[in-house]
């Protein structure tokens, strides 16, 4: 546990100082500083504050994944190159000409998990702290807990420690977790049907937002091929994911991760319908929107709309067409 707790100092130092301030102003503003409502707030706004944070990679992964779907006929011009082709020379010849295209296009598929990723640090460092708090989770014996109750737990004093570990939404501790209290005898019904929700919520919104990006912000390129089955096996995955960890979480966490993905969301939603992929569903329903206003499109319909604009217009005569002869006026000879 030292070495872990070595490795997360930082992140846990970072995550119970910001929680720490939120309480803190929270209780100024009159929220009873007992109340789990007020730690619920103060790790929504936790999220508020890596979100905006992480804003820059968020546009590098969007610039990423539309940089993608551009290279997807490339891509799937050499996957057809070497189809069938299976020995250690061609696979090795096939990577090398992917990350050639990769860099010539400045793509890199690395950013497209970047932002959910570089959160896993925080996400992790508060289910640390929690199991810690708590008690429970398997990764803090009951003396462990009692020393954060007196020393503190980093930017955590020791009172609010025990604010923490004893507060409660809908009679809720946010420490409780579905497993533990559903295996409970009897079991504890309270936690249950709330991490159900909250694990119903997460799975709901993690769906709809790669749902979302498949059916409007993908171009018709993108839809085919290597990239379009990888796009759609998260649909299905990350899900399973976030219900297999949601009966883990800690409810504190599942606040977090709930909250974390209504961002995702939203953020989302607002770039596809602005500033959607060129050649989507969505830069259509754009235009279609700019139209009724009399302003001129965007993306694929602007450039397809500048080439109409400029072929030529009339009957082509040819190399062979002569200019007409202007007829000369007949000089009025003299009497």
């Amino acid at each position: 546990m030292a070495f872990l707790d070595t490795i997360m100092w930082p992140f846990s130092w970072a995550v119970s100082f910001i929680l720490s301030m939120f309480h803190s102003v929270l209780s100024m503003l009159g929220m009873s500083e007992a109340s789990g409502w007020n730690w619920t707030i103060s790790i929504m706004l936790l999220v508020l504050v890596i979100r905006v944070i992480l804003i820059p990679l968020f546009v590098r992964q969007i610039n990423s994944q539309r940089g993608m779907q551009v290279i997807q006929p490339e891509v799937q011009k050499l996957q057809a190159k070497y189809k069938g082709k299976k020995d250690p020379v061609s696979r090795q010849q096939m990577a090398a000409e992917q990350q050639a295209l990769f860099k010539k296009h400045k793509v890199n598929p690395f950013m497209t998990c970047l932002p959910i990723l570089a959160q896993m640090p925080i996400f992790f460092a508060l289910f640390w702290m929690l199991s810690r708090i708590g008690g429970g989770g398997g990764f803090a014996a009951r003396g462990d807990t009692e020393q954060y109750l007196t020393d503190g737990y980093y930017a955590l004093s020791p009172m609010e420690v025990r604010s923490f570990s004893d507060s409660e939404i809908f009679g809720v501790g946010l420490s409780d977790i579905f497993l533990p209290a559903f295996n409970h005898d009897p079991t504890q019904w309270g936690v249950v049907v709330l991490t159900s929700v909250m694990i119903i919520m997460m799975v709901g919104t993690q769906f709809f937002t790669q749902k979302q990006l498949m059916s409007k912000n993908m171009s018709e390129s993108a839809l085919q091929g290597q990239f379009a089955q990888t796009q759609k096996m998260m649909l299905y995955l990350l899900p399973l994911v976030f219900v297999i960890g949601g009966v883990n979480f800690p409810v504190g966490v599942l606040i977090y991760w709930t909250a974390t993905n209504f961002w995702t969301m939203g953020q989302q939603w607002w770039v596809i319908r602005n500033n959607p992929t060129p050649g989507s569903l969505a830069e259509k329903e754009l235009n279609l929107r700019r139209a009724t206003k009399g302003l001129p499109p965007v993306g694929d319909d602007a450039r397809k709309a500048r080439e109409e604009a400029e072929k030529p217009t009339g009957e082509h005569k040819g190399h062979t067409a002569q200019p007409k002869k202007k007829k000369k006026k007949k000089k009025k000879g003299r009497r």
